[in-house]
């Protein structure tokens, strides 16, 4: 097949990238050429905004694809972009949207492709809805041919996944449990969360190219596993060798207290504070013999080696680390004065 990305370097991405260059598809990445210095040597670039549409039909005349895969659609403008360039000369498109758009608060925490869209938290998630809308509109009354795949918190080898950290990623989380400083755990620590490795996710992502039950469809692409935050932090720090000093905090102070540039409004009530345990198995009817096979404890050991191997990971939060000390300044003042 003739396979075309848009972005093609992402934490999602990047995992699809390296497993369909080892196969004889013919791949194609539409990006600006930021970041590809790592790509498999077979992957074909068309460096160009994708904004820019004159410079990309200009580059893509006389191309015809397979599959068209958008990986960096945020708002309705970008797949109403997409529909211009794209209508016609690809037999699917294939948006990346959310599971962060699932019904907000959850009213059954078992999640189907079927569970209701609403977000009341987060507009990251609205605008995915929009999106949504959209393209099934296209499908639906004038024949473009979609899927929409939506990822619920996966991870790559380069960050660890955790419920809550600053702006510059994780680290700064390793480095408290490592110093022994108190680990803030949204919440009672109880609710259950799923995290997906990427080369999983890649797996079912590419069962679905090319796949005509996956046209005019939904598909949401998860772990099996299911796990408290509680034991999603002991995990790590098992890893790191050391003991957790895990000091739980309700999520609405969280949100109350956090600078507006963390969107825990969003991150965490209108996603990581919610129960939910996804139902895969409509992908699995799509994609027979497909399973998640990475549990958690196994791959945020090989992201534990990764990050702590290589010091560009390892980058320092001191605003986030300082915001953290606050809040438990913050918690152990208030418990002092009972």
């Amino acid at each position: 097949m003739k396979i075309l990305f848009i972005g093609g370097t992402g934490t999602i991405s990047t995992a699809i990238t390296e497993q369909l260059a080892a196969t004889s598809h013919e791949l194609f990445l539409l990006n600006r050429g930021n970041n590809n210095h790592e790509l498999p040597k077979n992957v074909r670039v068309i460096t160009a905004d994708i904004n820019n549409e004159d410079d990309v039909k200009a580059k893509l005349k006389g191309m015809t694809f397979d599959s068209v895969c958008d990986f960096i659609g945020f708002v309705p403008e970008h797949v109403e972009r997409d529909f211009r360039i794209f209508n016609g000369i690809t037999k699917q498109y294939i948006y990346i949207s959310s599971a962060s758009a699932y019904a907000k608060p959850v009213r059954n925490h078992i999640i189907t492709e079927g569970t209701s869209l609403v977000n009341p938290y987060w507009e990251y998630s609205r605008n995915k809805i929009a999106c949504e809308r959209f393209l099934m509109d296209k499908y639906r009354y004038e024949g473009f041919p979609v899927t929409i795949v939506r990822p619920s918190h996966t991870y790559c080898k380069k960050s660890v996944p955790l419920g809550l950290h600053g702006l510059k990623g994780s680290f700064q989380v390793l480095k408290r449990m490592m110093e022994g400083k108190p680990v803030l755990v949204h919440g009672d620590g109880s609710s259950l969360w799923t995290m997906t490795y990427n080369q999983d996710f890649a797996r079912g992502f590419i069962g679905l190219i090319g796949n005509p039950h996956a046209i005019g469809e939904v598909f949401q692409i998860t772990s099996d596993e299911s796990l408290t935050w509680n034991q999603i932090y002991e995990t790590v720090a098992s890893h790191l060798g050391v003991s957790l000093n895990p000091l739980h905090v309700s999520s609405d102070f969280l949100v109350a207290v956090a600078p507006k540039e963390y969107d825990l409004a969003g991150n965490l009530l209108g996603d990581k504070a919610c129960t939910v345990v996804f139902d895969n198995t409509k992908l699995k009817r799509a994609v027979p013999g497909f399973c998640a096979t990475t549990s958690f404890y196994e791959g945020s050991r090989i992201v534990i080696d990764y990050v702590m191997s290589h010091p560009e990971c390892q980058v320092p939060d001191p605003e986030f680390d300082a915001w953290c000390d606050k809040v438990v300044k913050a918690v152990e003042t208030a418990k002092s004065g009972f």
